[in-house]
């Protein structure tokens, strides 16, 4: 086999390339899905609560081998022109937990008067993830009054944009008062990188699809489509800023070098094995 030489730095580490970069094994959300597959974990819906419009709250129970997380959703009206992705907003469409077992009613009731306001609710360690996101609105609009009028969205333009909600943030490690990460560093569902932030989100996910059937449904009960499956499985969630990522690459030379360092040696010996 012919050794293929690393790609350079100056080709690598270009902002458009890194930008289109494509998912890889070594990814966070790869690495928690294989785990979810391997270990056959169950996702169930354990409160779906939304009225006409979709505003309510709903959990996702999430059951590992050792132990159950839930999303905790909650879904509130929000006007136009207060919806902002700036991390100085202080509203949001949906706001969002992942509970550390599956809450009861108190403790939903708790966490729907703290976790809508974000950084200014109080928490406790059983709140592992903090997340927020905002409708894309003309999109997740149109989604929605296509399917209650009984058909699919276009798919050209559903898959452009690639997603109908997007996150402004997901904290996790002991901010604002949620648990830190020493409290579950030793569960081996959790094991590697963000592992409860990718499983936050991934919850998110579904909880988006959901959403857009339920208030379809709610305008035309009889009539209402379904978003069709392969839609459901291209969609993704968004990300409004990235403005963490930042610094976080700053300050982790060295770790952000074993991640690219990793992808490029696999890509070299790949290219390397004769066809």
């Amino acid at each position: 086999m012919t050794a293929i030489a690393l790609r350079p730095p100056e080709v690598v580490m270009r902002l458009k390339r890194l930008g289109a970069a494509h998912p890889t094994r070594l990814s966070f959300l790869r690495q928690l899905i294989r785990r979810a597959t391997r270990e056959k974990w169950r996702v169930r819906k354990h409160l779906f609560d939304l009225e006409d419009k979709g505003f309510g709250r709903a959990v996702y129970a999430v059951e590992t081998p050792a132990r159950t997380y839930s999303l905790v959703a909650f879904s509130t009206p929000l006007d136009d022109e207060k919806r902002s992705d700036r991390v100085i907003a202080q509203a949001w469409d949906t706001s969002y937990v992942l509970y550390d077992g599956l809450p009861d009613a108190p403790e939903i009731a708790r966490l729907e008067a703290n976790a809508p306001l974000q950084e200014a609710g109080r928490y406790t360690n059983r709140e592992l993830v903090l997340a927020r996101a905002n409708k894309s609105v003309r999109l997740f609009e149109d989604v929605v009054s296509t399917l209650a009028r009984g058909r699919q969205p276009d798919d050209e333009q559903l898959l452009g944009v690639g997603y109908l909600l997007r996150t402004t943030a997901v904290y996790g490690n002991g901010k604002f008062g949620i648990a830190d990460r020493d409290e579950i560093a030793g569960r081996p569902e959790l094991t590697g990188s963000f592992q409860a932030e990718m499983l936050t989100v991934w919850l998110i996910r579904s909880f988006t699809l959901d959403l857009v059937d339920h208030i379809a449904c709610r305008r035309n009960p009889a009539g209402a489509a379904k978003l069709a499956s392969g839609l459901r499985r291209a969609l993704g969630v968004g990300n409004a800023t990235g403005l963490g990522m930042a610094p976080f690459l700053v300050r982790h030379p060295l770790l952000t070098h074993s991640w690219f360092l990793a992808r490029e040696t696999a890509l070299a010996r790949v290219r390397a094995e004769p066809h």
